[in-house]
């Protein structure tokens, strides 16, 4: 058993992106990777790592989380949270505006309240008496996230972070959400050499999504989860996780099945979710860490205590 570290930036990536694309996001990962080593090493719990490290990438404008948060279809940001440790404590929270780091406040609620989730004015109302940093909402709203935004409605679709351009359907009568945690969403998982382990995800959902929707991220067992057994932090369409309670099932199949982490991933992966629509980063209690998923793409991280280390976004076969 040793310390394991893995996290994400999102799947859904198309199979090629332009380097003033991909470079900076290679680089906020191997920036978030090395801040949770190094806090690891510093005998950080898994709970402090994952909370620390997502609340880096939610600072990075370039994932859709935090500063990149992507708009709905009024414009406005709506941003969401949760983070899970092995004992089962969770916290989340969504329909937030005005705070900096959705993940902290979604620690919060699970560490000063009795309550697992809070959202919208309630969530604000409990940011401010938790006296955690708030901004004005404009400061989340990015002139890359408006275009998106732009494009979105002018073919009448919700729209995938990375997507190069859109293709209008005329064979669908309403836009389907075509992705979620969109493929910007961020998400860590820890696991120490004791065996105890956390999760935490963060997104600001889906370019063009109705005010009010909720996705995956937030949802204890299906965007985010940790038990005595694993921790899970998956990114994807956020209505195909929540129906596969894709987080969940891996835990459960590793408890009830007695499946290794990388088989009850690949399974959930492979067979639970529509081709495309997901992917996720696992550590399990005895230091195994898994990266699967179904998409082109998946901006990923990860290092174990023996010293391996892996900085990727597409299958290995096609990494260039």
């Amino acid at each position: 058993m040793g310390w394991a570290i893995a996290l994400h930036g999102g799947a859904g990536v198309p199979l090629s992106l332009p380097p003033e694309r991909r470079e900076p996001r290679e680089a906020a990962l191997r920036h978030c990777l090395q801040v949770g080593v190094e806090a690891l090493k510093a005998q950080r719990t898994p709970l402090d790592v994952v909370e620390l490290v997502v609340r880096e990438l939610e600072n990075n404008p370039n994932f859709n989380a935090g500063r990149g948060s992507v708009l709905t279809t009024k414009g406005s940001v709506e941003m969401e949270a949760c983070i899970m440790d092995s004992t089962k404590s969770c916290g989340a929270v969504s329909g937030l505006s005005t705070v900096m780091n959705a993940i902290s406040l979604a620690r919060l609620v699970m560490e000063k309240t009795p309550h697992i989730y809070l959202a919208f004015d309630g969530a604000e109302a409990f940011a401010k008496e938790q006296g955690v940093e708030t901004v004005d909402t404009s400061n989340f709203i990015t002139s890359e996230n408006i275009e998106r935004l732009k494009q979105a409605k002018e073919a009448n679709r919700v729209q995938l972070d990375y997507t190069q351009s859109i293709q209008t359907d005329p064979t669908k009568e309403k836009p389907t959400a075509d992705g979620d945690s969109q493929i910007g969403t961020v998400g860590c998982v820890a696991v120490d050499g004791k065996g105890n382990s956390a999760a935490a995800t963060s997104t600001g959902g889906l370019v063009n999504k109705m005010v009010g929707r909720i996705g995956d991220t937030p949802l204890v067992g299906a965007g985010t989860y940790a038990n005595s057994y694993c921790a899970v932090s998956a990114t994807g369409q956020g209505e195909s996780i929540i129906r596969a309670t894709v987080a969940r099932d891996v835990a459960a199949l590793m408890e009830y099945k007695g499946l290794s982490l990388k088989e009850a991933a690949a399974y959930v992966v492979e067979e639970c979710t529509p081709k495309g629509t997901c992917g996720l980063v696992a550590v399990s209690a005895t230091g195994e860490v898994t990266m699967p998923f179904n998409t082109a793409g998946m901006f990923r991280a990860c290092a174990t205590e023996d010293g391996y280390s892996e900085i990727a976004i597409w299958p290995p076969s096609t990494q260039n």
